[in-house]
């Protein structure tokens, strides 16, 4: 890519952008044009080939029947897969995080194929949903403040060797396993659980996306407070004793 422009895909809003994770695209085309980038997004819908040469692609959440339809097109296109093999920078949401994955549990009961872009295995939980706001640390490697976040989902998602929990825990089930992890990311691709939208409640996030399709170490300041202002109103929140 150019030193000012951006290529930023955003995967089937048609099929998975149930829970406001459209936002995740608003966000990073925002804080890229804040930075005087050129920015070209493209929303691909379900009928439609992935491009090969974005940037960035997100990936949001939905309900299980559009989530098989749309692991069952993803396999079938390829062309993420091509994208993520040249060195495209993947950020995926809930039913999405899981598509990445090696498998889940579809809405018929049996196990679906993932893209097998992250070493996550998802299965259908036996407890509570795990839904509420959660607040978490990432991963020190990746330099981020606190994560804040809201998680609505039945999943239960094991992170293998070849990927990196994306935090953990101190409110909220996250990956529901019971260690306390949350999301995953190996190299250039991101799973998490959290809606919000996620990269709303956590700028810094989309701004390290930007920072890896730039291949820059850091990027012009912005004024944050409108963010800073909505993290701390949610993190107080979810810190107070129900």
């Amino acid at each position: 890519m150019s030193d000012n422009s951006l290529r930023l895909v955003w995967i089937y809003p048609d099929l998975l952008s149930t829970y406001g994770d459209q936002g995740n695209a608003l966000v990073v085309e925002r804080r890229a044009r804040q930075r005087g980038l050129d920015v070209a997004r493209l929303d691909v819908r379900s009928d439609q080939p992935i491009p090969t040469s974005g940037d960035i692609y997100l990936i949001g959440g939905g309900e299980d029947r559009p989530q098989r339809l749309a692991a069952e097109r993803l396999r079938r296109d390829g062309g993420l897969y091509r994208a993520v093999e040249n060195g495209a920078i993947v950020f995926s949401v809930c039913a999405g995080y899981q598509i990445l994955g090696h498998e889940f549990i579809n809405d018929l009961g049996q196990r679906e194929p993932g893209l097998g872009l992250l070493d996550v295995v998802s299965v259908r939980g036996e407890g509570e949903r795990c839904v509420g706001d959660v607040l978490g640390d990432i991963d020190p490697r990746l330099g981020l403040p606190p994560l804040t976040g809201f998680e609505n989902h039945q999943g239960v998602t094991h992170v293998g060797p070849n990927a990196r929990p994306l935090a953990q825990v101190r409110l909220g089930k996250g990956n529901g396993t019971g260690d306390g992890t949350e999301g995953a990311y190996n190299g250039t691709v991101f799973g998490t659980y959290m809606h919000g939208p996620v990269l709303a409640r956590n700028p810094l996030i989309a701004d390290l996306l930007l920072k890896l399709a730039l291949d820059v170490n850091a990027l012009p300041p912005v004024d944050d407070r409108w963010y800073e202002a909505l993290r701390n109103e949610r993190i107080t929140a979810a810190e107070q004793p129900a």
